[in-house]
């Protein structure tokens, strides 16, 4: 696959479940391209369109450590996200690299994120936590930011918080992952 044909793949039209499958079988043999398909994603955001931003959620999904190399361009890329359709994924993928950071501690991950792009993590998560976005972005942020609490300690408190402020507002997904937070926190002793 080349870049122009990544580009005319996630351009032509709408793309099914099926061919984003495809898509992602596809790209998992041209770690090459990920450069192309998140600049694609961050492209996408103002079209709201969600072609590159669900075929990047998914290739994660099966090589999170394909996003490393472009993790800079990634965290920098986050805060300029408008569109619920890309925020979405992108929130998963905080989530799995933030799962991989702190839950595994896959080295490889803890080896090559740096401190300013877990910042940069956790103020997106935030705005997106606390920000007027649907519940699966909410919903992926609490976890990252339940995560992130473990380097910045001054998280879980502010995140215990904002739960019971705001826990019974949400909907039952939400409630449940607050919930289910919440208890992680009063473990800690929060």
């Amino acid at each position: 696959m080349t870049e122009n044909q990544l580009h005319f793949t996630l351009n032509s039209n709408r793309l099914s479940k099926a061919q984003i499958n495809q898509l992602v079988d596809e790209l998992v043999n041209y770690p090459e391209l990920i450069e192309n398909l998140l600049q694609e994603v961050f492209d996408e955001d103002k079209k709201d369109s969600f072609n590159a931003s669900w075929t990047f959620d998914h290739l994660m999904r099966k090589k999170l450590v394909y996003l490393l190399p472009h993790f800079e361009s990634f965290t920098r890329g986050l805060a300029g996200l408008t569109s619920e359709s890309t925020i979405r994924p992108m929130a998963h993928v905080c989530e799995m690299s933030m799962e991989a950071y702190f839950k595994t501690k896959d080295p490889v991950f803890v080896q090559n994120i740096t401190p300013e792009q877990l910042e940069r993590i956790l103020t997106i998560c935030f705005d997106w936590f606390i920000g007027e976005h649907k519940v699966a972005p909410k919903v992926f942020s609490m976890s990252s930011l339940y995560y992130l609490g473990f380097k910045f300690d001054w998280v879980h408190p502010e995140l215990k918080m904002i739960l019971e402020q705001q826990a019974h507002e949400g909907t039952a997904a939400y409630k449940s992952r607050a919930s289910k937070t919440l208890s992680k926190l009063r473990k800690l002793g929060f």
